[in-house]
């Protein structure tokens, strides 16, 4: 088995537990208000923000025998560039405040996920940061398309308030081509055990904006 297949494995209840939760059922299928569509751009605005520097931070720490995976990194630098404008484009479409969002601060979710990818790279083994890939890539490829055309149909909003979504389902399935060349690359054990255990955390801290956002706002669930 292919370590990227053996990484599936290893984490599919963590992944199906996130993509049971009833909010992101809702999405997929166009049944969450306007307000959650805007609640959810901007905790996506809050940590996609962070992915530039995050991948910089990891393309440094990573050790000498794995500099085919730096360059790895600086590739996805140059994909990722801009992403979090795409999105505060996205909440001005929807005729909401994006300078509101730009200076605002993230839920308590929001943050404690984005401070766990920096704490895997700077104390732990930066290789760890291909498991937070996968859960946002990942997730992006299975959902996004699909909840972008549904909540686009059911709230009557243009096109011009889905760039991130659509973009990103789209984008992410040439990523996710291009991350499993990258994992199936790794040999060393304590490597691979890092990606695994940080996409498990991943999955549940991920998971947990998202239950953020259902009960923090009613259930977020319209029809």
């Amino acid at each position: 088995m292919k370590f990227y297949e053996e990484l599936l494995a290893k984490t599919a209840g963590e992944r199906e537990a996130l993509l049971s939760l009833p909010i992101i059922r809702a999405g997929a299928a166009g049944q969450i208000s306007l307000e959650t569509y805007v609640a959810f751009l901007t905790e996506a605005y809050h940590h996609v923000k962070h992915t530039l520097p995050l991948l910089m931070a990891c393309g440094a720490r990573i050790p000498e025998r794995l500099e085919w995976l730096r360059t790895g990194m600086a590739e996805y630098v140059g994909e990722e560039i801009g992403h979090h404008e795409w999105i505060l484009n996205d909440i001005a479409a929807c005729g909401e405040n994006p300078d509101a969002v730009r200076n605002g601060r993230p839920s308590f979710e929001t943050e404690l996920m984005v401070a766990y990818a920096y704490d895997t790279i700077a104390r732990g083994n930066p290789v760890g940061f291909l498991g937070m890939v996968l859960v946002l890539e990942g997730t992006s490829v299975q959902i996004a398309s699909a909840a972008a055309c549904a909540i686009r149909g059911s709230l009557k909003l243009p096109d011009a308030a889905f760039s991130y979504l659509t973009s990103h389902g789209a984008l992410d399935v040439g990523h996710t081509a291009f991350y499993e060349t990258l994992v199936d690359k790794l040999e060393d054990a304590s490597d691979r055990e890092a990606v695994i255990h940080c996409a498990r955390m991943f999955y549940r801290l991920y998971a947990n904006i998202f239950r953020k956002l259902q009960d923090g706002r009613g259930d977020g669930i319209t029809g």
